[in-house]
């Protein structure tokens, strides 16, 4: 009897559990000095037990949006754009200076908040607002 009481309380708990969504987004941030791009930086969680590929990015606040990661060739420094972005499971992904990010470019206007919208195909997986720095 001790057994069954116990299982039905762990089931319970599993009930009340907070749902956690697939894709989150933390310390999301927006800098750059120059009026015509900006980059995006943040963590992606990803929350499940498959891998997620973010194929495409937009935002209404910008003309373009693409990931893009800088590397080092020749001893320079270069950013080039990167087709797709792959979270594996229950890992996160670090969108940072020097590494993989975000590129706005195009503002329409002059924005005080962005919106991102992250995509896998056509289907999107999550939109975050943020201020720009």
């Amino acid at each position: 009897m001790k057994r069954l009481f116990v299982l039905a309380i762990a089931a319970l708990a599993a009930c009340s559990a907070e749902v956690q969504p697939p894709l989150v987004a933390s310390d999301v941030r927006i800098t750059g000095p120059m009026t015509q791009m900006k980059a995006g930086y943040m963590t992606l969680t990803n929350n499940t037990d498959e891998a997620i590929t973010i194929t495409s990015v937009s935002s209404p606040q910008f003309g373009r949006a693409e990931i893009h990661e800088s590397v080092i060739e020749d001893d320079v420094a270069r950013m080039r754009p990167v087709g797709a972005l792959t979270i594996a499971p229950g890992e996160p992904v670090h969108l940072e200076p020097g590494g993989k990010h975000l590129m706005l470019m195009q503002p329409v206007g002059e924005p005080e908040a962005v919106t991102l919208n992250l995509y896998a195909e056509d289907a999107l997986l999550l939109s975050v607002q943020t201020e720009l720095e």
